[in-house]
């Protein structure tokens, strides 16, 4: 093989080699769990019936699943989480690029979480603890608590349920922290409880009356 030849083959080998690797990033389970180590960088992760968890540092591209949870560590770095029937986690500190949605699931920020997108669900309850959400909040049955010294832009929407229901529904708990800035409208759609802190910041409320507190929580 002359020089010209052995450049061609190891130049292939190697683009080979590469999209084989970039291949094996994304990860898609049917029955089972995910695993992504701390430090280390995925592709797309998706599963059916099986969590996934993302330990501390790690990076990874859209991470999905449906009946199961999502828990991803500190520090790391997402571009967007999707669940259906499960619940989302995301440790202190961590970057979401896009959004997070979950249907018939809870959402939980740690302290110092970054969402630059809308967080979403149906049923489920969010909580925040000194979290930034870039794009606001949706959602139609949760409850929510915006922690001490989270920031939401956006605004909030609570949407009116869709189809027949049994009896009167209960209403949402919305509780907004001391402290904590919530810029937009708070559009309520139905009947809310919505308790805000005497130190809080909000925009314009629309469809509920918003009752004050003092101290920590109403």
């Amino acid at each position: 093989m002359n020089r010209n030849s052995l450049v061609v083959a190891l130049t292939l080998a190697l683009t080979f080699a590469g999209s084989a690797f970039a291949h094996g990033d994304d990860i898609d389970k049917v029955n089972g769990s995910i695993n992504v180590a701390g430090d280390q960088h995925a592709g797309n992760l998706s599963t059916v019936n099986g969590s996934i968890h993302i330990d501390d540092g790690a990076n990874a591209q859209k991470v999905s699943t449906v009946n199961g949870s999502i828990r991803i560590g500190a520090h790391a770095t997402i571009d967007s989480l999707e669940t259906v029937n499960g619940g989302i986690e995301v440790g202190e500190n961590t970057h979401v690029a896009r959004t997070i949605e979950a249907v018939n699931g809870s959402v939980r920020l740690g302290k110092g979480a970054d969402v630059a997108g809308r967080v979403s669900n149906v049923n489920g309850r969010f909580t925040f603890e000194a979290a930034h959400i870039g794009g606001g909040i949706e959602t139609v049955g949760g409850d929510i608590e915006i922690g001490a010294d989270s920031r939401i832009e956006g605004g909030i929407i609570v949407d009116k349920p869709s189809g027949m229901s049994w009896g009167k529904p209960r209403n949402p708990r919305i509780v907004i922290g001391p402290h904590a800035v919530v810029q937009g409208t708070l559009e309520f759609r139905r009947e809310v409880d919505l308790f805000v802190s005497d130190s809080a910041k909000i925009g314009t409320v629309t469809g509920a009356t918003a009752t004050k507190f003092s101290g920590d929580h109403p």
